[in-house]
């Protein structure tokens, strides 16, 4: 057997179209809990939305004008919605033990999804060009130097910042937000424990 072929039909599979894009859900996912995901997935698509529109405009344009000012608080407040949503989806999932049933993958992306969104924050928080943002730079500088990583980024370089915040770190988190995704379709969402029970006892 050819290696496409096995691709195809491991596909197949475990990313067929009823699980990528199911009609039905388990009657437990109506809870609230299970929607905290949705909306950290929504707020996300919001930032990336306001972001690519701030991006294709020069830095500037943002404090000078009208209609960046309002994308700007946009962009700000759907970071604040992102990552009130993102922490009350990552505690959730902590405590209903999320990686139970082989999920473990599932877990893991999810966790790193949550780091490189703080890193990807940070950055852009560098990137305001206030005052409160120079200052954090400036003392930011000490401790990277301190952790060694000040050979990898120069946190008083703006543009090496600017660029982190606007390439490179977004399109590793989409990139780790879609396996997510794709690890939650292939395993579905992990059931409450109240199911697993009744389960044993069937």
């Amino acid at each position: 057997m050819n290696w496409t072929k096995q691709v195809r039909e491991h596909t197949s599979v475990n990313l067929s179209w009823d699980r990528l894009l199911p009609s039905e859900q388990p009657i437990y996912v109506s809870s609230l809990v299970y929607s905290f995901g949705v909306f950290t997935l929504s707020s996300l698509v919001i930032v990336i939305a306001s972001g690519i529109i701030m991006a294709s405009k020069d830095p500037v344009w943002y404090q000078f004008s009208s209609l960046g000012a309002y994308l700007r608080s946009v962009h700000f407040w759907s970071v604040q919605a992102f990552f009130f949503f993102l922490t009350l989806h990552l505690v959730a999932q902590f405590f209903m033990s999320s990686w139970r049933e082989g999920r473990g993958a599932t877990w893991v992306l999810g966790v790193l999804s949550f780091a490189i969104s703080v890193i990807t924050a940070f950055t852009g928080y560098l990137s305001r060009g206030d005052f409160f943002s120079q200052w954090n730079q400036v003392q930011s500088k000490d401790a990277f130097n301190g952790a060694g990583l000040d050979g990898f980024l120069n946190i008083l370089n703006n543009g090496q910042v600017y660029g982190l915040h606007i390439s490179v770190l977004p399109l590793l988190l989409i990139f780790l937000v879609g396996l997510h995704l794709l690890a939650v379709r292939r395993r579905g969402v992990v059931p409450p424990y109240s199911e697993d029970k009744e389960r044993d006892v069937e």
